[in-house]
């Protein structure tokens, strides 16, 4: 009997909150050589409680549930039942879904137009102890690593005008050095939607209408300084 034939299947159980989704992708891991499929969670604390209940090989994991998300549940798996490896399935694959869930201790997170193969790669490369990340998970990764740090926050709290927070400053300091909110949400790995946010609080604390009046302003305040000449 080969190594292949006498290898028992890794035991899998499927977070998702969106049934036809779940039920879709119970379907296809029933189709898969290597993969068992011993339950289904419609969201995170089910999760965790068949996770308790089987003590599955493997989670696959979606991260927007309701009750307790997908990052939560993975920190409690990880942190109650270290037996049990996470694989996160998502649609997402932005920054701020990204590393968190890798930081609750994730070895793999794929994309939900992962394949059948990928996902059972992913599968036995979480068993073995490497990462079963897909390609474009990996090219951001690499990506991150590679993009400069933001300034420490420390450096932005001294005398912050206004009560601008922390993280405001720092978005400020990046509008007045002519980036855009894309480049600032690459900069500090966050999305868009967030790095708006921030540029609309600061400018309600700070009574700034548009991005020329908070370059101003950044100068005005000492957080960016006029370039020697």
């Amino acid at each position: 009997m080969s190594e292949e034939a006498g290898r028992k299947p890794a035991r899998v159980v499927v977070a998702d909150d969106q049934t036809v989704v779940r039920e879709g992708i119970v379907m296809l891991l029933g189709l898969l050589p290597g993969i068992e499929v011993v339950g289904s969670a419609g969201d995170g604390h089910e999760a965790v409680e068949l996770v308790a209940e089987l003590a599955p090989d493997v989670v696959l994991m979606d991260l927007r549930m309701p009750r307790c998300d997908g990052v939560e549940a993975t920190r409690r798996i990880r942190s109650e039942h270290p037996g049990t490896q996470v694989v996160v399935l998502t649609t997402y694959a932005d920054d701020e879904s990204l590393f968190p869930a890798l930081q609750a201790g994730a070895r793999g997170y794929l994309t939900k137009d992962a394949g059948g193969d990928e996902i059972v790669r992913a599968v036995e490369s979480v068993l073995s102890g490497d990462a079963g990340l897909s390609p474009s998970i990996q090219r951001r990764l690499l990506e991150r690593l590679s993009e400069p740090e933001p300034a420490p926050e420390s450096a932005l709290t001294a005398e912050a005008p206004d009560g601008l927070t922390a993280r405001e400053c720092e978005v400020l300091v990046l509008i007045a050095e002519g980036l855009t909110n894309q480049e600032i949400a690459r900069r500090l790995h966050v999305s868009t939607a967030t790095v708006k946010t921030h540029i609309n609080n600061l400018f309600a604390k700070a009574g700034i209408k548009d991005r020329a009046q908070a370059v101003r302003y950044a100068y005005a305040n000492g957080l960016v300084r006029p370039p020697s000449r």
